[in-house]
């Protein structure tokens, strides 16, 4: 597998990337655009799924976000639902123009956040040819519904205080004020169900951290991507963890029933068990199965 780093602008800001490709003399190539979820890397955790889409013949062009991990972008560590759909859009126009790529053969690749992101994108591009979300989180409204309900009332408030200091910070001029990623049941973090801190913080890359500006809990209920879903044509492989505390499971059989081309997998484990043993193995299979099949 050869890897090449690269480029490209996102609404004037550079973001970076790394291009796989099976070998170096590969010709035209479908290529798989991949980003990770909520506030992590391209480098965490997601090295399977590359490597195999490429011992399968196909190119990877796997990018970072703008404020995370190799990308510009200040303040570092602000999420913005808007600006990463945005993101994926430009990465996407990017892959296209890339002389070993056949732009006409692209699928989006999500998990987690970016599940429901790849939705979102491919709603509003229109012209790739297939996209798979795994365990996605589409609907932004059940996951705070869903953080109510294990974590209490109380969570939801402290996160919307946090929230709101960090945004007076922020149009102050000041440094964002930062919470946990993934934190353990009864600490301070947008996800802290029992199965959180010790799924998410495995996955953490060198250049990826465990916070995020708290003014995310703002926007995240506002984020649903489920609302695009029937405006998705293409191919869509939708694979849901049946026992996730992070994107609910019943959100995004939903979701699927809306996309019109929809193929769904099942998993009986929790959001994080899908990077690891059996269910990536199964994940990993089942993935390109669908590619073979939607002549990808």
């Amino acid at each position: 597998m050869i890897e090449t780093p690269l480029e490209f602008t996102s609404h004037g800001t550079t973001c970076r990337g790394v291009l796989y490709t099976p070998n170096a003399d590969s010709g035209s190539l479908p290529c798989v655009v991949m980003a990770h979820g909520f506030g992590l890397t391209h480098a965490s955790g997601l090295a399977p799924f590359k490597e195999a889409f490429c011992n399968a013949g196909y190119a990877v062009f796997a990018f970072d976000y703008r404020h995370f991990g190799d990308s510009d972008g200040q303040p570092r560590q602000t999420l913005s639902p808007r600006k990463e759909v945005a993101d994926w859009l430009a990465a996407l126009n990017f892959a296209r123009q890339l002389d070993r790529i056949d732009g006409s053969r692209i699928c989006l690749w999500g998990t987690s956040f970016s599940g429901g992101l790849v939705i979102a994108a491919a709603a509003k591009d229109g012209g790739v040819q297939c996209t798979i979300a795994q365990c996605p989180m589409v609907d932004g409204l059940a996951s705070l519904l869903g953080v109510i309900g294990y974590a209490g009332l109380m969570q939801a408030m402290r996160l919307t205080w946090h929230g709101t200091v960090d945004w007076l910070r922020r149009g102050l001029g000041m440094s964002p004020r930062y919470i946990a990623s993934a934190g353990y049941p009864g600490e301070l973090g947008m996800m802290t169900a029992e199965d959180c801190q010790q799924g998410y913080v495995p996955l953490l890359a060198d250049n990826a951290s465990n916070y995020v500006a708290a003014g995310v809990s703002y926007a995240i209920p506002f984020f649903r991507p489920i609302r695009l879903a029937s405006k998705v044509a293409c191919p869509a492989l939708v694979l849901i963890c049946d026992h996730d505390t992070v994107a609910p499971a019943s959100a995004a059989a939903k979701a699927a029933e809306r996309l019109p081309n929809a193929e769904v997998k099942h998993y009986p484990v929790g959001h994080f068990d899908v990077y690891r043993g059996e269910a990536l193995v199964q994940s990993i299979k089942d993935q390109l199965d669908f590619l073979a099949r939607s002549d990808f």
